[in-house]
């Protein structure tokens, strides 16, 4: 066995896998200010940018333009190099990532002031009419690290993720095959997500390298926004967003064009979100679960069946504290902090939460989801979260907290509409009432920004 495994990775390091899987140079890639970019555009633009960077084994991957992240991903790459993406672009995020890897650069699509160490920005992606029709398409070895993705977090200090281009070909895979089921073999793509986060890469950034799917270079943020960057892509259309901007849509009031699906991730969906957002905007609703550490896995339309369904060739097994997770994605086996109950011979799931949401108090239980979520059912409620303190009290327990926005209520009221639904011992206290609540880009709530908007509210 030994012996097959040590000649299985002996003919993986000698492998080598397209950049680009579809290789018709008139393939449009990306709608970028208004213009189509060809595979073959692309492909120049890509080799432009590799010539000019320095040597080093990694970059920082600043681009905000979610073209110019592509091209810079696709060079950063051919140079051999990683893509460093750190969990924010705030300087003290990038400065921690940078220094965790000695000797790396950053790129970014314009100058910046003040800028990283070794900052290099991006010279000009001009369209080129005398592109020629010909093109050498590059590869990439199966096993080199191309990307380094950070948790957001959410749960503790942000950790690295290494993934090598053979794994983002096979997670790539089950993406495709999921979206192509409700949008066909060739869709466009508009995503409100940030390239960096592992989501948002590879639903904007990979699928339009490994799939014949072409993604608006923009980042829209506001509801208008949104709308105009669908108008400008092709039918069908993909929406690529999070639950925080979906509820904004809905909440506008705004029109769409025709979408063939909406596909969210970061965050649970709420089953009454999701059927007014498919009311709103007549589209399917899909969720994708996954992680920075696996990439995503699994799929459902939650106004369907809550249960989630597994892509090809991925397993789940059950344990105490978790579920080690097998996917095509993965050299290894990885154990996720996912409490889950398999259905339909271990195809299907229910998502029971995380080991770390339990709580045990005085002889009961709860989770943090489910507190959560019954904060958020509270009419007057906008937002909100419900968590455990690091410190405990003086009888040993872990106290739980809460932030509200809810500009109509007091907190009194809050907490007598949580006393009818949850057992006193899982009362947050203390709750306190903020005007909003620090999540990140992809609506996430990092740990160590919940705590610090507590302190200061409660030192206020």
């Amino acid at each position: 066995m030994a012996i097959v495994y040590d000649t299985y990775q002996r003919d993986e390091a000698e492998r080598v896998l397209p950049l680009l899987k579809v290789d018709d140079p008139r393939r449009v890639v990306a709608v970028h200010e208004g213009e189509h970019v060809t595979a073959a555009q692309f492909v120049a633009h890509v080799e432009r940018v590799a010539a000019l960077l320095p040597d080093a084994t990694a970059a920082v991957n600043l681009c905000e333009d979610r073209y110019a992240f592509l091209v810079a991903f696709c060079a950063i790459a051919l140079r051999g190099q990683a893509n460093l993406l750190p969990p924010s672009r705030a300087p003290h995020a990038v400065e921690e990532v940078m220094a965790a890897h000695p000797g790396c650069h950053a790129v970014g699509e314009r100058a910046m002031d003040p800028a990283p160490h070794r900052y290099h920005a991006l010279p000009p992606l001009p369209r080129d009419a005398s592109i020629p029709a010909q093109v050498s398409w590059p590869t990439l070895p199966a096993m080199q690290t191309v990307a380094v993705g950070y948790t957001s977090g959410s749960t503790g200090t942000p950790r690295p993720n290494a993934k090598t281009w053979r794994s983002l070909h096979a997670s790539t895979a089950g993406n495709l095959r999921m979206l192509q089921h409700v949008a066909g073999e060739r869709f466009s793509v508009v995503a409100t997500v940030p390239p960096q986060h592992i989501y948002g890469m590879e639903m904007s950034v990979l699928l339009p390298l490994l799939g014949e799917v072409q993604v608006h270079s923009g980042r829209p943020f506001f509801p208008a926004d949104i709308a105009g960057a669908l108008e400008a892509m092709p039918a069908p259309r993909v929406l690529v967003t999070t639950p925080v901007h979906l509820r904004a849509l809905v909440e506008s009031g705004v029109r769409l064009p025709p979408m063939a699906a909406m596909l969210s991730a970061t965050a649970p969906m709420s089953a009454e979100l999701a059927a007014k957002a498919e009311r709103c905007f007549d589209a399917p609703l899909l969720e994708v679960f996954g992680s920075t550490e696996t990439c995503a896995f699994a799929s459902r339309r939650v106004t369907l069946d809550g249960l989630w369904s597994l892509y090809h060739g991925v397993h789940l097994h059950p344990q105490p504290d978790g579920t080690q997770i097998d996917a095509p994605q993965l050299d290894a086996p990885a154990t996720l902090a996912d409490i889950v109950t398999l259905h339909d011979e271990g195809r299907r799931f229910e998502l029971c939460g995380r080991h770390a949401d339990l709580l045990e108090i005085a002889g009961k239980r709860a989770s943090l989801g489910d507190l959560t979520r019954r904060l958020l059912a509270i009419p007057g409620v906008e937002d909100g979260a419900i968590f455990q303190l690091d410190e405990a009290d003086a009888i040993g327990v872990r106290r739980i907290a809460a932030l509200a926005v809810a500009p109509t209520l007091d907190e009194a009221i809050i907490l007598d509409a949580l006393r009818a639904s949850i057992d006193p011992v899982f009362l947050p206290r203390p709750l306190r009432l903020v005007r909003a609540l620090p999540r990140n880009e992809t609506g996430k709530l990092p740990r160590a920004a919940l705590l610090d908007l507590l302190d200061r509210h409660i030192c206020a």
